[in-house]
């Protein structure tokens, strides 16, 4: 990728104030790592309740998890990847049901050879069946700063943000037969070693010698509908009470539709409703999510 490809023209710029200006990102509840969240492997350093540093060597990766399961939500995490040379190292922010059967809604870094940029996978699962692949590149070095990915989900559709803009919709389409997340998921964020895929199809191994590799994260306020009980409230959790789950939500706006369309155009480096090879025939959803 070269420099130009990082930097926003003048018309995409002006697109990501109007986007910023039209999505609240307040969230219903507060508190820090410690009140929300839980370390449930691995090397975990806590800076403070207003930042956590997962970090990964040749023994083992780490993670944290929320306290609680959410049945909706809009979750929102500030992320600094690692630096330089991170082909086969992924670092993921995600919502799951866990199990065999599970729901999921993902979002993955996949590193790479210092210089050639970090790519976003999303998925989505919905009873353990996933195959849902899109991937970006992005506008920026993700390894440098913080920034904001955020996770809506509703009983609408599913939107992955990145800085507040839409790189991806998945519409609840369940009248039409697609699967939609509907189990209690919980929030985990994670740094692991997937170099058996993540780069280049896996021939890009993880050079040890950067280890140990650090992703530092921010924002732990609990921003969602608590479904605890092992099932969701449809009713409860799908009340417009969150801020969510009111219309304003329930599709993009003109100006995140701009920003999405641009982005997608610009950005998108894989698509698995385009891949004729894996999908002769492409998912229903494919066609309902545009």
């Amino acid at each position: 990728m070269n420099k130009r490809e990082y930097m926003f023209s003048i018309l995409d710029f002006v697109l990501v104030l109007l986007v910023i200006a039209t999505v609240d990102a307040s969230v219903p509840g507060g508190g820090g790592f410690d009140e929300n969240y839980v370390v449930t492997w691995g090397n975990v350093l806590k800076l403070n309740q207003g930042e956590v540093q997962l970090s990964m060597d040749k023994s083992a990766g780490s993670a944290f998890e929320s306290k609680h399961k959410f049945g909706s939500g809009f979750f929102q995490m500030r992320i600094k990847l690692p630096p330089k040379d991170t082909a086969g190292v992924v670092t993921a922010f995600y919502l799951t049901s866990k199990g065999d059967t599970h729901d999921e809604v993902d979002f993955e870094f996949l590193g790479n050879r210092d210089g050639k940029p970090i790519q976003i996978q999303t998925n989505v699962f919905n009873n353990g069946q996933g195959n849902r692949e899109q991937k970006f590149v992005l506008w920026f070095d993700p390894s440098t700063d913080f920034h904001t990915y955020g996770i809506l989900w509703n009983p609408y559709q599913i939107v992955f943000y990145v800085d507040k803009i839409p790189i991806r919709i998945f519409k609840n389409n369940k009248k039409y037969g697609v699967g939609y997340p509907s189990k209690p998921m919980t929030v985990i964020a994670s740094l692991w070693n997937g170099e058996g895929w993540a780069t280049d199809g896996g021939k890009a191994k993880i050079n040890w010698s950067y280890a140990p590799f650090k992703a530092n994260f921010q924002s732990f306020s609990d921003s969602g509908c608590h479904a605890d009980g092992g099932n969701i409230n449809a009713e409860a959790c799908g009340s417009t009470t969150y801020y969510w789950n009111t219309i304003q939500y329930s599709r993009l706006s003109a100006n995140e539709t701009t920003a999405f369309k641009n982005v997608r155009a610009k950005y998108m480096r894989y698509d698995y409703c385009s891949d004729k090879r894996r999908f002769p025939v492409p998912p229903t959803e494919c066609r309902l999510n545009q």
